[in-house]
Parts: C-alpha cells; sequence; structure tokens
C-alpha cells in the first residue's frame, strides 16, 4: 500500500463504556470488535465484514465523540504546521506501537483532529460502495472559508464551492481531483464544532429508524442529497454524532 495524504482513513468512537458503545454498533452496522495488541497497548478495533476501519477508545463520562484521523506525509512536521498556523496541540507526535504514529490537533476552528501515518500505507481510493464503511466525513465549524484556508495550507487540498442557498457554502477539499470531506458553516450554537464522518448504508431510513429503536437521538431525519444519495444523522447513546448515507451507485455500476 502507498500513503495517501489528505485521504481521512481512520476512525475512533471515544466513550466512557466502550462495551456498550461497540454493543450498539454491532447491532446498527453488523460491525465486529477485534482485540489486538499495539506495543504494550490492548486496543479495540472495528472491522465491517472483516475490513479494519477504527477502534473503539476512552474518554470521560459526557465527552464522547468520534475522532477522524487524517493521513499526512510526515506527523512531526505537520504537527509543527499546524501548531504554527493556530491550531493548539493536543498530544504531541507519539508511535502507536508497530502500527504508526499520530499527533492530536485542534484547529483554529476549534474541531479535534489526529495526524496520522501508518507503517503500513494507507487503503486504496476505489468507487466500490461497501455497507458498513466510513465513506465521508463532514466538518461544522462558524468560518468555513479561515478553516479551509487552513487545511489548505496544511495539507496541501484544493477546494471545490457551492452556493447551498440558506445553508450557505459547501466546501470540498479535494486532493488529486478526488473529494476528501466537507466543509460547512454550523446550523448554531446547539451543534458541537466537530468533524462528523459517514458511514455507507443501504437504506438511510431504515438505520435512521433502527438506531432510534437502539437508543440514538435522530438530529437529521432521512434527506435527498440531489446527485448523491440519501442522509441521516443521529447521536449515539454514548452521546457521539455521526452520519449515514446510501449512496446513489456511481454510473456505470
Amino acid at each position: 500500500m502507498s500513503h495517501l495524504p489528505g485521504k481521512f482513513v481512520w476512525f475512533e468512537h471515544h466513550s466512557s463504556d466502550q462495551d456498550s458503545a461497540s454493543r450498539f454498533y454491532e447491532q446498527l452496522f453488523g460491525w465486529a470488535t477485534a482485540p489486538i495488541t499495539m506495543g504494550e497497548m490492548r486496543y479495540a478495533m472495528i472491522q465491517n465484514k472483516g475490513e479494519g476501519i477504527g477502534g473503539y477508545g476512552a474518554a470521560e463520562p459526557g465527552q464522547a465523540s468520534w475522532r477522524s484521523y487524517l493521513s499526512v506525509a510526515d506527523v512531526d512536521a505537520s504537527c509543527a504546521a499546524a501548531s504554527a498556523a493556530g491550531a493548539g496541540v493536543l498530544m504531541p507526535p507519539t508511535d502507536f506501537g508497530p502500527v504508526g504514529r499520530a499527533a492530536l490537533i485542534q484547529d483554529p476552528g476549534s474541531a479535534r483532529l489526529s495526524l496520522w501515518k501508518s507503517n503500513d500505507g494507507d487503503p486504496a481510493d476505489s468507487q466500490e460502495i461497501v455497507h458498513g464503511r466510513f465513506c465521508w466525513n463532514e466538518l461544522y465549524v462558524d468560518d468555513p472559508a479561515a478553516v479551509v484556508g487552513f487545511y489548505e495550507r496544511l495539507i496541501g487540498y484544493s477546494h471545490d464551492a457551492m452556493d447551498m442557498g440558506p445553508i450557505g457554502t459547501y466546501w470540498v477539499l479535494k486532493t488529486g481531483g478526488l473529494p476528501r470531506a466537507g466543509v460547512m458553516r454550523r446550523p448554531g450554537p446547539e451543534l458541537a464544532i466537530l468533524w462528523v464522518p459517514y458511514v455507507s448504508v443501504a437504506d438511510a431510513d431504515a438505520t435512521a429508524a433502527r438506531a432510534s429503536a437502539l437508543g440514538a437521538t435522530v438530529c437529521m431525519p432521512p434527506m435527498d442529497i440531489p446527485g448523491v444519495g440519501r442522509s441521516t444523522m443521529f447521536v449515539d447513546p454514548a452521546g457521539a454524532m455521526l452520519a449515514a448515507i446510501a449512496l446513489i451507485p456511481p454510473a456505470g455500476n
């Protein structure tokens, strides 16, 4: 595998009760949990159809969240550049056993993000739709233009800007012509400033209903995104926000 700087390659659910979180997502998406060893650490990996896509970590009660990992060419250099550009460093560059190296930052817009370089490279890009796999990432922030500029300087992203009418501009961050993530103004102070990952599903309506039945709060009922698919968003029983989307297959598939 090669490295693909600018791609979001890993996602972690942090909560005070990893067992409850894993049971919720096993019932919702069919994910399995596989314990692995990273040096002296034990880690609960999330697997989708046998593929490692993320993991479970610890957080204080009331502080549950999904944490996104962004591939970079050099964690130390990117962390230093982020700090110089106004980001906070919450965890300095750290090795995680034989797996890779990471740093945790808080960008100038106040969203938390992990910078990551895997020792084994990154998953290859693919247009294949795999249900249960993370497929998109979206940042909600108060000053999207400023934060887009920060990530462009840090990662080398280009962007497309789309006028979304009343909700403002939707910024699509890209590397090599490929879309990597979206950035938009948060609709109000009731929504935290954060990255919200999207999971590919077969049916957004059924996923929203199932999530609700399992104790989640659906904060965005299923809605159509023209030309993209149908999506929904919920806050899981631990308090972490996640989105699910039923994608329209690419032409020819």
